[in-house]
């Protein structure tokens, strides 16, 4: 009797046993909720495919006990969904993805509080108007997916949301006024969709507010006047939409603020911050690049002690650069360039320890060249061209600041020949750009010994002669621009390159002779865009430019050559671009080019050409003008071709 009895206990605790769950956090739960079961295999249902697994695991009644789902430990219900695309598994980062909708019938999960579909990559479809029904929803993450749509019309019926991550999709419409009520939001983040119209003056009510990030889409219409009243942000991003009129003068109250990026807009008048040496003392990354801004710069910038890395190139701002710029002690990146600031570099700005970057192109500062430019200890990139320097010798403290990388003096008014003090950077300087000068006489040989050159730009001079074998040869030369110049000699030196060049201009030179080494030998294999257009070139183009896997833009126009057009040039698959006009070219259009499927601009005009032009895409998509002039040749979109 006593072993009957025992029996009957123990099957009442295994009947206990399956009528609970145990949630992820380990304590026992109620067997999944009807509605939270119903809604969670029809959210599968809607998956197509998941290359994680997850969802197939997901059988029979026990949903806490399935692969990303939290419970509740005393209803029960479903609180989390937890599918992100990245994640870690067996103490290993792992991707995956999932192809499909998401179900209106997520709504079913009334006790909802975080949905976190991120990077989960192929979400397609709208988002449900259902999930406004999610009522305890907190968190809402959808990141990086392919959704469409709106964001749904009744949003903020989810009133207790402090979260919501739908960055990097295609979402597109008008944000809903109805985003106000969502007074518990902390971070809005909806950069890089499609989102379009005006800013709703409602999202000033979210005064809790940390995070706001709609950069990257479509806004119209002007920054709400009452910004200002989010005092609690840290950070704003905006950038990259088509925003106008004035920055409002209430964002000095911002002074929470760490990162500001207004860049890539339209807005115009004075930047109104900040007001006085008190305010948005944390900011550290402040971008308001490419807008339409005047005046000048604030001499208060100087109170922005925080900041590390300043943005304000390509506006209208005027005047001189404040002195209180030597404040800023932490800036790495000062980005000035494109304004029509004026006045000399201020001294201060030597007492700038921490910079990186200094560039401040395409203005009218005046020389003399700053010497207190040597007691910045790490500065790597220097960019003042395009200045009124009047650069009458190139100083050799610079030279001698071995941190310096990139060295950018072009449009200076550099006279006479290359300066040999330049050997002193032989060690240190990567990409060196004396363009559009007035240097004359020879490359010379001694430019051979930068090591560590990637990219040496010397166009728009008067320089003479042919090009060095030793800058041909520099290991890491991968952007070589000589163009315009007055070079002369035999431009076939395609074997004499390194391997690693992507960029050769030597347009508008006076190089003659063949091009028979083009694509010969290692050093054609990466070249991506080749100009050798406006010389005296002769001869044909050798068959050997079929290997050149890289190539795509070619331009030898302009200029005497010859022969058939290679059917080779067919299998550079990876050509956008060939520019032939102004030569000798004879024969037919080789129909190996309309397997050239990536080509969006061709030029064969006024060569020696005959025949019918091969019929289909990409050469019937050309116009007239890029066929004119061969006299024998027909065929669309020319005259059709006698029969």
């Amino acid at each position: 009797m006593v072993c009957r009895s025992l029996f009957v206990l123990l099957l009442l605790q295994l009947l206990s046993f399956e009528s609970y769950g145990v949630s992820d956090s380990g304590s026992n739960v109620k067997a999944c909720h009807e509605m939270d079961l119903k809604g969670l295999t029809e959210f599968k249902a809607g998956i197509k495919i998941d290359s994680s697994d997850r969802l197939k695991a997901w059988t029979g009644h026990n949903c806490c006990k399935w692969d990303g789902i939290v419970c509740h430990n005393e209803t029960g219900r479903v609180s989390q969904v937890n599918l992100p695309g990245v994640f870690t598994r067996d103490d290993a980062p792992f991707s995956t993805n999932m192809v499909g909708e998401i179900s209106p019938s997520i709504a079913l999960l009334t006790n909802l509080e975080v949905l976190d579909l991120s990077s989960s990559i192929n979400l397609k479809g709208n988002i449900p108007q259902e999930i406004c029904k999610l009522s305890s929803l907190r968190e809402l993450n959808l990141v990086n997916n392919m959704l469409t749509g709106p964001v749904p019309e009744n949003f903020g019926q989810l009133t207790k949301l402090e979260a919501v991550y739908l960055n990097y999709n295609s979402l597109s419409g008008t944000l809903p006024t109805s985003i106000g009520n969502l007074k518990k939001l902390k971070k809005l983040v909806l950069n890089k969709n499609k989102i379009s119209g005006k800013l709703p003056d409602a999202v000033v009510e979210l005064t809790n507010l940390v995070i706001l990030d709609l950069g990257g889409n479509v806004l119209s219409g002007s920054i709400p006047n009452e910004i200002g009243n989010l005092r609690d942000l840290e950070q704003l991003d905006l950038s990259n939409n088509k925003l106008s009129g004035k920055i409002p003068i209430s964002i000095a109250n911002l002074t929470a603020l760490t990162l500001l990026d207004l860049g890539f807009n339209r807005l115009e008048g004075n930047i109104p911050f900040p007001s006085n040496n008190s305010y948005m003392l944390s900011l550290a990354y402040l971008n308001l690049n490419n807008n339409q801004l005047n005046g000048q710069i604030p001499s208060t910038f100087g109170s922005l002690t925080s900041l590390k890395r300043l943005h304000l190139e390509n506006n209208k701002l005027g005047g001189p650069i404040p002195s209180s710029f030597g404040n800023l002690s932490s800036v790495t990146d000062l980005y000035l360039g494109g304004n029509n600031l004026s006045g000399n570099l201020p001294v201060s700005i030597g007492q700038m320890k921490e910079l990186l970057v200094l560039s401040v192109p395409h203005n009218s500062i005046k020389g003399p060249f700053l010497k207190e430019i040597s007691l910045i200890p790490y500065l790597q990139i220097l960019d003042l061209s395009f200045n009124a320097l009047n650069i009458s010798s190139i100083p050799k403290w610079l030279l001698q600041m071995h941190s310096i990388r990139s060295l950018n003096l072009a449009g200076n008014n550099i006279n006479g020949p290359i300066p040999e003090i330049l050997k002193y950077a032989a060690g240190s300087v990567m990409e060196l750009d004396l363009s559009v000068n007035n240097l004359t006489g020879p490359i010379p040989e001694w430019l051979g010994s930068f090591g560590k050159l990637y990219s040496l730009k010397l166009s728009r001079n008067s320089l003479d002669s042919g090009i060095p074998a030793s800058v041909l040869r520099l290991n890491n030369l991968g952007d070589l621009d000589l163009h315009s110049n007055r070079l002369t000699g035999s431009i076939d030196v395609f074997q004499e390159l390194n391997g690693n060049m992507l960029n050769l201009d030597l347009s508008d030179n006076q190089f003659s002779g063949g091009i028979g080494t083009l694509g010969k030998g290692s050093s054609g294999k990466n070249i991506r865009n080749l100009n050798l257009s406006r010389n005296k070139l002769s001869g044909g183009v050798p068959d050997s430019i079929g290997i050149m896997e890289s190539l795509e833009r070619l331009d030898l126009s302009y200029n005497q050559l010859g022969s058939r057009l290679p059917q080779v040039l067919g299998n550079v698959s990876m050509l956008v671009s060939v520019l032939l006009e102004k030569n000798q070219f004879t024969g037919e259009v080789p129909k190996s080019f309309l397997n050239l499927s990536r080509l969006h601009e061709i030029n064969l005009s006024y060569n020696k050409l005959e025949g019918e032009i091969p019929f289909g895409k990409p050469l019937s998509d050309f116009p007239i003008s890029a066929f004119v002039g061969n006299k024998g040749l027909c065929g669309k979109p020319l005259i059709p071709c006698k029969r």
